[in-house]
């Protein structure tokens, strides 16, 4: 935190722009001007300039634009919110340097650690959602010559989204590495067959964070499983090995506090932020969500990455128990090329909540 608030005392050759349902642009000058919008029946006494249109509608199956960006620069800030209901079946994307393959590819919630469509809190240096359903990513992305930003509907029933995306025009240093992001998942999960969170790509870079959604389908606990991370033509075993899914995330002992329950908890670089009982009823299954920030500890590869983890609890006579689990995350990296090589599968069975 230091080292940033040393930062605000300088200067740089940047401009700052911002483009939302007031400015699809993000041209200078040119905030507010709408005469047409969502709002325009509540502002009829008001007139242009006062809040017209806030929020955009997305038709079943309608492919939306959210931001064209020429030139050179950075992705600084992304807000957004709309119905929780909505979260996993709209997909979001993000295009470099006119790529016709997205480096970011995820359900909205999911990229926003929030794939069980369901509110909690969570409190990061990467990723912050706050009251109610505010979604804020403050990953750094750049871009060298162009930037796009698609939202896909995938439900049956319109959507009314709010959205802001920040960024700066201007000279970026030549070690800049592009963002991305995977959306991965299996229900359920094969048995005694390790989960992927990120394919083997090719490349030089860094992995940055995980996130992690997890329905056990199994009484007792369920993260014995160990993330494995295949670095530079790794082959059957790993460079790196973890000692268990809590310890990953920076827990320990099944994130248990106090005695006899699971303690939801939210920091700057990790957190088990959802924990989604059963009520009783029809939702007879808890549910999990959990993230990792490596801001501080990025894992760096020169040539290849692979990321694995073991779907693993316990059964009878303290034995491990492969599980059968439903299990759904998103890996987050810096590669200095764009990656065309992953493709998220985009049928509606497979995004949807179950």
């Amino acid at each position: 935190m230091r080292s940033i608030l040393k930062d605000l005392i300088k200067t740089e050759n940047k401009i700052s722009r911002s483009i939302s349902a007031e400015n699809f642009t993000g041209n200078k000058g040119e905030g507010g001007m709408a005469t047409d919008g969502v709002c325009a029946p509540h502002a009829r006494e008001l007139g242009q300039g006062w809040k017209i249109s806030p929020c955009i509608r997305i038709n079943p199956g309608e492919k939306r634009v959210l931001a064209d960006i020429s030139g050179e620069g950075m992705i600084t800030h992304i807000w957004c919110t709309c119905e929780p209901s909505t979260w996993k079946g709209l997909i979001f994307k993000a295009y470099w340097d006119n790529s016709t393959h997205p480096s970011i590819q995820t359900p909205l919630g999911d990229f926003f650690c929030h794939g069980w469509c369901e509110r909690s809190l969570l409190s990061s240096d990467a990723i912050c959602v706050n009251p109610a359903g505010g979604f804020n990513s403050y990953f750094q992305m750049p871009f060298k010559t162009h930037a796009k930003f698609e939202l896909t509907n995938l439900l049956d029933r319109e959507v009314i989204f709010y959205y802001q995306i920040d960024y700066e025009l201007g000279e970026l240093p030549k070690e800049c590495a592009y963002f991305h992001a995977f959306f991965n998942r299996e229900n359920p999960t094969k048995y005694q067959v390790p989960y992927t969170i990120l394919p083997e790509i090719k490349g030089n870079g860094h992995y940055v964070g995980t996130y992690m959604a997890i329905q056990p389908n199994s009484n007792n606990w369920w993260g014995e499983g160990e993330f494995k991370f295949y670095l530079d033509g790794d082959k059957e075993f790993p460079t790196i090995c973890t000692t268990g899914t809590e310890d990953y995330f920076g827990g320990a002992w099944n994130f248990e506090f106090p005695k006899g329950e699971y303690c939801v908890y939210s920091t700057p670089y990790s957190g088990l932020h959802q924990v989604i009982k059963p009520d009783g009823l029809y939702k007879a299954n808890i549910r999990f969500g959990m993230y990792r920030w490596h801001l501080l500890d990025s894992i760096r590869f020169k040539e290849s990455l692979k990321v694995t983890v073991q779907a693993l609890g316990w059964r009878s006579e303290g034995r491990f128990l492969p599980l059968q689990a439903d299990m759904f995350s998103v890996a987050y990296w810096y590669q200095d090329t764009i990656n065309e090589n992953l493709k998220m599968n985009e049928d509606k069975n497979y995004i949807e909540v179950i």
